[in-house]
């Protein structure tokens, strides 16, 4: 029983920590790049609500509650991350980001669910194998929430680290950050498969 909780709680950590699945770390920069240690408990919840809707959507396909096509999945979580980006460019050093937190909170959530269709193919074949495949869900979601905590920690790090010892100000730090990861997605865009 430990073995295979270890097992599912490792695989969740890898789905975030493997660099060929780098989509995940430019998602997970863009939603914490804004951020600062102090604002620690915003980005528990939103890593967490990030893991909620990655949960919802494998547990949805799972039971054969929906039906997604891959290719749309692929062409949509680079749209997601590029979404956020442009939010962050827009929003970089202006006081209404707090104020619209609500909407970030609902977004996360949807993009979580886009996210978690995109591991669908990987995650069957994890638990394919699995008695209680709702437990091994929930294992495999520990795993992805701690990975994604991880990865935010970094991000805020350097962040600090980019702040204070380099000045760079908030505000052109949040811009080149979210332009970088935007520049990176485009040539995957243009290589989507769904219009091939």
């Amino acid at each position: 029983m430990i073995d295979q909780f270890l097992s599912n709680f490792q695989d969740g950590v890898y789905h975030i920590l493997n660099i060929n699945a780098y989509d995940h770390i430019l998602f997970l920069i863009v939603l914490t790049v804004p951020y600062l240690f102090k604002d620690w408990k915003r980005i528990f919840i939103l890593i967490s609500i990030f893991t909620a809707g990655h949960c919802i959507s494998l547990a949805l396909t799972t039971y054969d509650i929906i039906n997604v096509n891959i290719k749309l999945i692929e062409f949509l979580i680079p749209i997601t991350i590029i979404i956020v980006a442009i939010f962050n460019v827009f929003t970089s050093g202006k006081k209404s980001h707090g104020t619209t937190i609500g909407l970030v909170f609902f977004a996360t959530l949807f993009f979580g669910l886009i996210h978690g269709l995109g591991f669908l193919t990987t995650f069957e074949r994890l638990i394919s194998s699995s008695e209680n495949k709702l437990l091994a869900l929930l294992e495999i979601g520990l795993g992805i929430e701690v990975g994604q905590l991880f990865i935010a920690f970094i991000v805020i790090f350097v962040s600090f680290l980019c702040q204070t010892i380099f000045r760079f100000s908030k505000r052109d730090w949040v811009m080149v950050t979210s332009s970088i990861v935007i520049g990176c997605l485009i040539p995957i865009l243009i290589k989507s498969e769904l219009f091939s």
